[in-house]
């Protein structure tokens, strides 16, 4: 990270010295140079804040019900379907890129922004899952009975009662979210070509026929990891507790 942060203020001839400069004089050519890839930099931005958010509301919408339903269902075969839902996480997204890639195509889904929503739910939804059911689990059932004697519906106290006693895990459902569609590279370069490609596949811009850009790409890099950075700062706290509620 360090490199990169100084790698974008530096010059060409210190960023390929053979002996590493450390002490430099910074500049702000890479950062003036954003100017001429401005448009595609931008663009990028738009794509993955509309993919980030929009994975975000479709994984919340499922993995929220079906976790307070597994939690407080009981039926033969919970504890086999909880672990089959975790095991999807464990299948190698290289492994199902090209299927993918194939169905998208067929389906006038590739080069889609919902497309990549929809891929990006998949591989998120599992963990979610899991981590919004261990918050279900240890949350008082005592209140819910009560709203359902005063009157209140399932869906009624799912809503008003439920959801807001998980709060810090939803929180951390999002952060797992983020992480995962605004750092995706591998979908997002064969699902996407130029009008819907996000900052990870923005960032080969930099790449010229000739040469490399690197201070560029440092340039590039510092402001699309800056939000994640930012998030992470304010968030963290939400995060771990998160990935530690089922083992507590």
């Amino acid at each position: 990270i360090i490199v990169v942060i100084a790698s974008s203020f530096k010059e060409g001839r210190d960023i390929f010295s053979y002996r590493p400069v450390i002490f430099f004089w910074p500049t702000l050519e890479n950062y003036t140079s954003l100017g001429m890839r401005w448009g595609k930099f931008q663009l990028g931005l738009g794509n993955s804040a509309v993919v980030t958010l929009g994975s975000i509301a479709l994984v919340l919408a499922v993995c929220l019900p079906a976790a307070y339903a597994l939690s407080r269902m009981r039926f033969k075969g919970r504890a086999g379907f909880l672990n089959w839902v975790l095991g999807q996480r464990f299948l190698p997204p290289i492994a199902v890129v090209l299927p993918i890639f194939l169905i998208y195509r067929s389906i006038h889904l590739h080069d889609t922004h919902i497309g990549l929503i929809i891929a990006y739910t998949v591989f998120t939804l599992p963990v979610s899952v899991w981590m919004m059911f261990a918050y279900f689990r240890s949350a008082s059932v005592a209140i819910e009975e009560a709203a359902l004697t005063d009157g209140c519906n399932d869906w009624r106290t799912f809503l008003t009662v439920a959801l807001p006693t998980v709060v810090p895990g939803i929180i951390a459902s999002a952060i797992f979210c983020v992480m995962f569609s605004w750092n995706d590279f591998l979908y997002a370069m064969f699902l996407t070509r130029s009008e819907t490609k996000p900052i990870s596949v923005a960032l080969l811009s930099a790449y010229g026929t000739k040469d490399i850009s690197w201070g560029t790409l440092g340039a590039i890099a510092h402001f699309s990891t800056l939000p994640i950075v930012l998030m992470m700062l304010f968030l963290n706290r939400y995060f771990v507790q998160g990935l530690t509620k089922g083992v507590q």
